[in-house]
């Protein structure tokens, strides 16, 4: 592999935006846009935690800027740019490189973002990468997780569970003939761009498993929920497994689809600013705590676990 600033200047100079000043100084001088607030989000992922080391380079590259993303889109913010840091292993071929720089290309196209800068270290062993997204809301105008109320009704977007079962095929542990699962797995399609302000009284991403992530809004807002197992919505390749894998869909996480709560009266402004993004209704808060999940018969249903835990 090269050495630190020639890696630099052929990898990721490129990817830089005029803020970024070519990647030859110390930082970066950022202008954010008029009378807008910025937003800052973020996550790493590691090498045998977050993906496997045979993963394609250029997938790992655009699922860690598309798991920041997410995290904007729980925000209602308009992304802007990056800070990128690596820490990669001596041996690291350089065909990884440039898979892993393209892959950051395709989606700062994609997404409109660019690099403005961020570190660059080497690791003993195993890959280890973050990146720091900025976007930008109007004043005031964030989403929390923190002002659902009993009586708001819970929605999410597109469908929940692919992604879990996708690492279970990528591990062997169950059979995935289309590769649809695998691909939700590998590449999760955040759901920026959505204008939610005044609709949602509160958003999160489903990054650490549905149960988890609705349960961060409910002790933040201070109220329960109540969901329907049968309303949460599932792909036909998921549904595919049955009701075995029901517990796995709504703990594994990894979906980075949206969790939204609405009041009943702005449910159709709602379905108006998702336009073609399938959003579904899947339960409602309630006075009390904690999330609980009922059969079709009505009957609560007991988990292992509520989501990922890092310890």
């Amino acid at each position: 592999m090269t050495d630190e600033f020639s890696r630099i200047a052929r990898y990721f100079a490129p990817l830089a935006g005029e803020e970024g000043l070519g990647l030859a100084n110390d930082a970066a001088v950022l202008k954010p846009p008029p009378g807008r607030e910025l937003v800052l989000t973020v996550d790493q992922m590691l090498e045998g935690v977050h993906f496997l080391s045979g993963d394609d380079p250029a997938l790992i590259a655009r699922k860690l800027l598309r798991r920041n993303l997410s995290d904007l889109a729980a925000m209602g913010a308009v992304p802007m740019g990056y800070l990128l840091t690596t820490a990669l292993p001596a041996g690291l071929e350089e065909s990884w490189l440039a898979g892993f720089s393209a892959g950051l290309a395709e989606d700062q196209k994609l997404y409109g973002i660019c690099l403005y800068g961020g570190d660059s270290s080497s690791a003993r062993r195993d890959i280890s990468l973050s990146a720091t997204l900025l976007g930008h809301v109007a004043p005031g105008a964030g989403l929390s997780r923190g002002g659902a109320k009993p009586g708001d009704e819970i929605w999410v977007t597109g469908t929940i569970g692919d992604a879990a079962l996708g690492l279970k095929a990528r591990l062997g542990e169950l059979t995935d003939p289309t590769g649809y699962l695998t691909r939700r797995s590998l590449l999760p399609e955040p759901r920026v761009g959505l204008s939610l302000a005044g609709i949602a009284s509160a958003a999160i991403d489903v990054s650490d498993g549905l149960l988890q992530d609705l349960g961060h809004i409910c002790r933040q807002s201070g109220a329960g929920a109540v969901i329907a197992a049968d309303a949460v919505p599932v792909s036909e390749q998921a549904a595919a497994f049955g009701p075995d894998m029901l517990e796995a869909r709504l703990t594994d996480g990894d979906d980075y689809e949206l969790i939204v709560t609405v009041p009943p009266d702005r449910v159709a402004a709602l379905k108006a600013a998702c336009g073609a993004l399938a959003i579904t209704r899947i339960g409602h808060m309630v006075a009390g705590e904690g999330v609980e999940v009922r059969d079709p018969a009505g009957a609560t249903l007991r988990f292992g676990k509520a989501g990922w835990q890092h310890f």
